[in-house]
């Protein structure tokens, strides 16, 4: 008879996590360190980083040997493990940040997709004064005639890129109208909970 298959304290709830789970868990904590050390220094002053950690990332950023820096990217990620909300934090702060790369990343393919309809299509000026009413017409059809010339010349695209700049300020000015619209609007719900 064998004595284990009764007894209950080798239940797998009480051993905690496998081996392969904590090395699964370190190589994450190692790859935000390695994360943490490639961001930009403004990127990287917006992170809640406590003041030895943001000091632990400025050194190893100053390293350049690759072995040399390897070592101190393992020790920042240990100084990391050691405190599991500043992980949680940063993680969270990260994910937030790349979110809102990719909406930023996507509005600029959109108004650059809407910039070259403008230049192929006529029809593609009605739709941007019915959805940015305040552009300047006059403006926009002169940015698109310049942008047609220098493509058919072959010049550098100034009316291209100034076309672009343009429809970024239109749209800016539309999304900070949108929300203040929309911040009216929940203040006026919270006036009428009251």
């Amino acid at each position: 008879m064998n004595r284990h298959d009764d007894s209950e304290e080798f239940d797998l709830e009480d051993r905690g996590p496998s081996r392969s789970q904590q090395r699964r868990d370190a190589l994450a904590v190692f790859e935000l360190a390695e994360r943490l050390v490639s961001l930009s220094d403004t990127q990287l002053k917006k992170v809640p980083l406590d003041d030895a950690l943001r000091a632990a990332v400025q050194h190893t950023r100053r390293i350049t040997q690759h072995i040399a820096r390897k070592r101190e990217i393992q020790y920042l990620a240990k100084l990391l493990r050691r405190d599991e909300d500043a992980v949680d934090a940063i993680r969270a702060h990260l994910e937030i940040d790349r979110d809102a790369q990719r909406r930023e990343n996507a509005r600029f393919h959109r108004l650059e997709a809407l910039r070259d309809r403008l230049i192929d299509d006529e029809s593609a000026l009605t739709e941007v004064i019915e959805t940015y009413p305040e552009a300047d017409r006059q403006q926009l059809r002169q940015l698109i005639r310049k942008a047609r010339d220098e493509r058919a010349a072959e010049r550098p695209p100034a009316a291209y890129r100034e076309l672009f700049k343009l429809l970024r300020g239109l749209d800016d000015a539309q999304l900070k109208a949108n929300q203040a619209d929309a911040g009216d609007e929940s203040e006026d719900d919270e006036d009428g909970r009251d």
